[in-house]
């Protein structure tokens, strides 16, 4: 996988080359990050001029050469922007340590994208935010089977046109708080929420031993 996306870092920004179009809310999206902020799969950095100043993220790449590729950009962001090489499927972090985790077009990218959720809801702080900017399966039977055929094609490369991410992100433990249209149904704006744990009732002892709940 990692060498697809080093010969597809030749042509990234060639291909995103709809930022005119998606670029403003991207930068709406992206002014929500907050805390200790985790950027999934930033290719070659292409989103960072949408970055709000004065922040403090992590951004993770499979790939070394979009990393290379990033780094003028990172070195230009007015705040603090690591680069690092890693999995989406297999994060090295320790549990619940982002307060705000950002995808863009990753979940459509990823091979396991059940797998990539997983992780992301591991190390979100209970209370923390995801904030996603992917294009999904249309609902529109016309539109979904179009995807649908797309993705025969674009597989290939690495990425998959016809995922059901709503229903991957709830069914990885998040409540989804707002969805926008960018596109139709198939490019969506989503800010999901990992839910506070449920703490235990305190317990006490009553006159005769009883258990009284408090």
């Amino acid at each position: 996988m990692s060498r697809i996306w080093a010969w597809r870092a030749k042509f990234y920004d060639v291909c995103e080359g709809s930022q005119l179009r998606r670029g403003p809310h991207k930068a709406a999206l992206f002014q929500e990050m907050s805390g200790r902020v985790l950027f999934e799969a930033v290719g070659t950095g292409v989103d960072i001029q949408h970055f709000p100043p004065g922040r403090d993220i992590t951004a993770i790449d499979i790939s070394d050469e979009m990393l290379r590729r990033a780094r003028p950009r990172a070195e230009r962001y007015r705040g603090r922007l690591e680069l690092v090489r890693m999995d989406a499927q297999h994060l090295s972090f320790p549990d619940e340590c982002f307060d705000t985790v950002v995808t863009a077009c990753t979940m459509c990218s990823v091979p396991d994208p059940h797998r990539a959720l997983r992780e992301i809801h591991r190390v979100l702080r209970p209370g923390g935010q995801l904030l996603m900017f992917e294009h999904v399966r249309s609902r529109n039977r016309v539109l979904g089977l179009a995807l649908d055929l797309m993705t025969i094609w674009t597989r290939w490369s690495g990425t998959e046109m016809n995922r059901d991410t709503l229903r991957n992100v709830q069914a990885a433990g998040f409540c989804i708080t707002r969805v926008e249209s960018v596109y139709l149904d198939i490019i969506l704006s989503i800010r999901a929420e990992k839910m506070e744990k449920l703490r235990r009732p305190a317990s006490a002892r009553g006159k005769h031993g009883d258990v009284v709940r408090i």
